[in-house]
């Protein structure tokens, strides 16, 4: 995957300020499938839902990004951040499973 190249990784730890774990970026697909259904969640990873991968996925993904756009880029969200937050507040649902 485009995230997944080094410069890519890089690119992400630059301009994180939290932690960024990836359990499984030393596994293939099949290890990750493998490990799915070891823990019984494999079924549920599969069912045509939207998730914010599909939802949110480039167009073309950049697998050489370049840190100054990637930071210009930050920067603007900065502007709108406080905005998007409020709205997801204001729009958040709660689900109580048992």
């Amino acid at each position: 995957m485009a995230s997944q190249t080094l410069q890519s990784l890089e690119v992400t730890n630059e301009v994180c300020t939290l932690p960024v774990y990836r359990p499984l970026i030393g596994f293939d697909k099949q290890e990750i499938i493998d490990v799915s259904e070891k823990i019984e969640t494999y079924e549920t990873s599969v069912l045509p839902y939207e998730d914010c991968c599909t939802i949110f996925v480039a167009k073309h993904p950049v697998t050489k990004p370049n840190i100054n756009v990637i930071k210009k880029s930050e920067m603007k969200l900065e502007e709108k951040i406080d905005e998007l937050m409020e709205t997801a507040v204001q729009t958040a649902e709660s689900v109580i499973c048992s």
